[in-house]
């Protein structure tokens, strides 16, 4: 083979090569996603079934196909150390922190149980840079027969203002999530909201399942954006107003997909559903897949 004829045949080589690649991602566009860090499955430490430690609850999450894990939060030193070694055991990180806040949250009418909230907040922010976790979902608020809505909202806003040095100090990012607490009912306002407190360690953490009862999660995605720092999944159906598996409900998770297509959104896609044997992981795991191929997660 001469010289000319070699090029020519690499030619042809390469492209069948590109060919090739075209149609197996085409055929596998979910592990596609996942290898190019788009998107990354994740649960809450809650989903995993049995009596086992926190480095067995890890890695039984691994093994069923999922790169990282949602923990409540460590607040002593204690419970820092069995994340760190379930961390370092299974090679997934914790990636974030379901603080909370509904015990004491910063809307409340008494100073001193907002003070205690702060602390508390402080402290699961701290414990989350201890464990590796970038954020920490916080929901900033509740609206209820003593907490008027406009009390809550300044409340609230002057609290997290109050944490936000912390959080830039620890590269920790404040995540509030959109949940059943009366407070920040429309897309708009939450948007309106986290650039009020105009910092970049203030995001969305987006739920799913958690509008569906009073909105279509793909116009709120539509709406926040750029905020989106993470995601819920979960699944509502609003006839008989019950939660139900991944693809059961009233979530459509192919437009859900699209609206996370449009707003440029990358990141963890945390499931936070009850919890479940091996099997049942698997088969949520599997119907992951399919939202991030674009999917029903429940084939018809």
């Amino acid at each position: 083979m001469d010289r000319r004829d070699f090029l020519k045949t690499a030619a042809k080589a390469a492209a069948a090569a590109q060919v090739g690649a075209a149609v197996l991602a085409k055929g596998s566009e979910a592990a596609v996603e996942q290898k190019n860090g788009r998107f990354k499955k994740a649960i809450v430490l809650g989903m995993v079934q049995g009596e086992m430690s926190t480095p067995d609850r890890f890695k039984l999450a691994r093994d069923c196909g999922f790169e990282g894990i949602e923990v409540p939060p460590p607040m002593t030193p204690e419970a820092i150390a069995d994340v760190q070694k379930a961390v370092q055991e299974s090679g997934i990180p914790a990636h974030s922190v379901i603080f909370g806040g509904w015990g004491k949250p910063l809307s409340h009418p008494d100073p001193a149980v907002r003070r205690q909230g702060l602390e508390d907040l402080e402290t699961a922010l701290k414990g989350a840079k201890e464990i590796g976790a970038d954020g920490l979902l916080l929901v900033p608020a509740v609206v209820n027969k003593e907490t008027r809505y406009v009390d809550a909202y300044r409340r609230s806003q002057e609290g997290i203002r109050q944490a936000l040095d912390l959080a830039a100090s620890l590269k920790v990012r404040i995540n509030i999530e959109n949940v059943w607490n009366k407070f920040l009912l429309s897309p708009l306002e939450f948007a309106r909201y986290i650039d009020e407190l105009r910092s970049p360690w203030v995001g969305t953490y987006f739920d799913v399942g958690n509008v569906i009862d009073f909105g279509w999660p793909e116009d709120w995605i539509r709406t926040l954006g750029g905020r989106i720092v993470k995601v819920h999944l979960k699944d509502f159906r609003r006839d008989g107003r019950k939660w139900v598996p991944l693809g059961e409900g009233d979530a459509d998770y192919p437009e859900v997909r699209r609206a996370l297509d449009q707003v440029k959104y990358s990141g963890w896609l945390t499931c936070e559903l009850p919890a479940g044997d091996e099997a049942y992981l698997k088969e949520v795991a599997r119907r992951v897949d399919r939202i991030i191929a674009g999917h029903s997660p429940v084939e018809a």
